[in-house]
């Protein structure tokens, strides 16, 4: 039999044992009947959101006008709430206007925030695309790692939400067209690592003219520039970092790089790396253990389409979507070319389930950037979602079935590896067409369930607030390390809830140069608690903790097991094992 028949006829032996392993779990991923849907709400006017991206444009199309924007959701003061940093733009070399900054929300409590940008140390103006934050230092404050067109920086935490540049020092300036980055620690040797994904060679004097009809000039494909490699960063413990990009064997020209995510697909312990290229191959970078990696995406199935194509691979995000055990990924791709929904089928082998599901059939016109897996209803199960526009402002004279603004995407997680569309369910806000770019999750209000950020291409950001079933139970875990690197990145958390097993990583980058929240998010249904809470650090120390309590979250330090609990009042009543509600130290009432 020849490779290519064998790897087919053991993929179809996967598919079937899939089907009657996820029977086996389904009830675990189905909520309970008549809990209300959850909707989702605009509240960027009322929290206080004032930001809108500016990406340069005048006339010229240039081609890094349609890539950006990124948002990061993180921690900037140390308050325990989820803050907001918005990448942004700027005027081209030479044309009129004033300064156009990032931003920087705290949030206030209450589903309040303030604009703190000046003052902070992020008030630096740049070409930005995105960026990820984590502590490098292990020294308690979270840290900001920012990309952008022609130079990054890396913002280390004073305290208090200000930030000292230190790029220089650490040598992570990393010039030209960077796009996502994570951190993450690939070596395990207690200190996070940087990769920051790179697109293409472009530079304003080398622009190329380009067009739709023939006539006026269009923003060009990437095909029209050479690639550029990402770059590896080892973290030297000293502050400064090592560019190990050649040593790692991660040096790309080819690639074309935007989002990065990274999974444990072999489940080795043993963090991997994935890019999702734009016209070119995806990659999927196994940790070999020893320093270095080595690309796997074509045995793996998840470099090219089903036809064999490269897609324009824009964001990513992986997470166990069925109960396999197993982290599967999504990539947002063209208009034209689907979302890719590619299930972890074990033994290094990954199908891509879109074309025969609700997915393929509702992204097949929309072009996706920014997308993830979270729990949105809490039911224990992981959803989607997508947020679209196009890159060509003029892509409605050439293609009528194809708009330039579009709405997102919200797939509920039906079980049995089964999305159903739930969109228009969900809301009105989730009607709004737009040219969205960055997406991410937190809980903004402090009442346990996921918000929704989205950043947009010369536009406004939007924060959406979800209103979901208050008699719904939730958990939140956040890690502190201590062998390993002090947010835990890369900790294997796993819930168990009426005998069924749950886990989450906790992780850095994800979705189209943005960043979600670190603490876990996990959905307990109508369950008074959680039988167990079982952590595997990098360092392979475990904790565990039995019977917790619905509605809380718990902080968990390696070594030391729950080290604080804090109680989660669910908006607009509580659930079953839920506490009075009570103020709780750094959050809301």
């Amino acid at each position: 039999m020849s490779t290519d028949a064998g790897r087919r006829a053991a993929a179809g032996r996967a598919v079937r044992r899939r089907l009657a392993a996820t029977i086996a779990v389904a009830m675990a991923l189905i909520v309970d009947g008549g809990a209300a849907a959850p909707t989702f709400v605009d509240v960027t006017a009322a929290a206080g959101i004032r930001f809108t991206h500016r990406n340069g444009a005048f006339g010229q199309k240039y081609l890094p006008e349609t890539l950006g924007s990124g948002v990061v959701v993180f921690d900037a003061d140390g308050d325990g709430r989820p803050d907001l940093y918005f990448a942004n733009g700027t005027r081209w070399p030479g044309r009129p206007g004033g300064a156009s900054l990032p931003a920087l929300y705290h949030n206030r409590g209450g589903g309040q925030f303030a604009d703190v940008t000046r003052g902070s140390g992020l008030d630096v103006e740049n070409y930005g695309m995105g960026g990820a934050a984590a502590d490098f230092d292990n020294d308690g404050r979270a840290d900001l790692y920012v990309t952008a067109l022609g130079g990054n920086r890396l913002f280390r935490g004073l305290g208090g939400g200000r930030f000292a540049d230190v790029t220089a020092k650490a040598g992570v300036g990393d010039g030209g067209f960077s796009t996502g980055a994570i951190w993450f620690d690939y070596d395990k040797d207690g200190r996070l690592d940087l990769f920051v994904a790179h697109y293409v060679e472009w530079t304003e004097k080398g622009d190329i003219h380009c067009t739709l009809d023939g006539k006026a000039k269009s923003y060009c494909t990437p095909e029209s520039y050479k690639g550029q490699s990402g770059t590896l960063f080892r973290n030297r413990g000293d502050g400064t970092f090592e560019n190990v990009t050649r040593k790692a064997g991660l040096f790309d020209a080819a690639a074309k790089g935007l989002g990065v995510a990274m999974l444990d697909y072999d489940a080795d312990g043993w963090m991997d790396l994935f890019v999702s290229n734009d016209t070119q191959p995806n990659r999927l970078y196994r940790n070999r253990r020893d320093g270095t990696f080595v690309d796997v995406a074509v045995a793996a199935g998840v470099a090219f389409s089903e036809a064999g194509m490269a897609r324009a691979g824009m964001g990513v995000d992986a997470a166990d979507y069925d109960g396999s055990g197993r982290p599967s990924l999504i990539i947002g791709n063209f208009s034209n070319e689907m979302m890719a929904v590619y299930h972890n089928e074990g033994k290094g082998l990954f199908i891509d389930d879109a074309p025969r599901s609700a997915i393929g059939r509702a992204t097949l016109l929309t072009l996706t950037f920014g997308c993830f897996f979270f729990d949105y209803d809490l039911d224990g199960a992981a959803d989607i979602f997508a947020v679209n526009g196009h890159v060509a402002d003029d892509i409605e004279k050439v293609q009528s079935r194809v708009t330039y603004r579009q709405r997102p995407h919200l797939f509920r997680n039906a079980g049995q590896g089964k999305f159903e569309e739930t969109t228009a369910a969900s809301g009105p806000a989730l009607g709004t067409a737009m040219v969205a770019r960055g997406a991410a999750y937190g809980d903004f209000d402090d009442d346990g369930d996921p918000d929704v950020v989205i950043s947009t291409s010369n536009g406004p950001a939007r924060l959406l607030r979800n209103d979901g079933d208050a008699t719904t139970g939730v958990l939140r875990v956040k890690t502190t390390g201590v062998v390993s690197n002090r947010d835990g990145i890369g900790a294997h958390v796993q819930v168990t809830v009426a005998g069924r097993p749950r886990w989450q990583i906790v992780k850095t980058g994800s979705s189209y140069l943005s960043q979600s929240e670190l603490p876990l998010t996990f959905g307990l249904g109508r369950a008074a608690a959680a039988d167990e809470v079982r952590v595997t650090w990098p360092s392979g120390k475990v904790d565990v903790a039995t019977h917790v309590a619905a509605n809380r979250q718990i902080t968990i330090r390696e070594g030391s097991g729950i080290v604080e609990t804090q109680p989660i009042v669910r908006r607009g009543g509580t659930a079953a094992g839920s506490p009075a509600p009570v103020a709780a130290p750094g959050r809301r009432p």
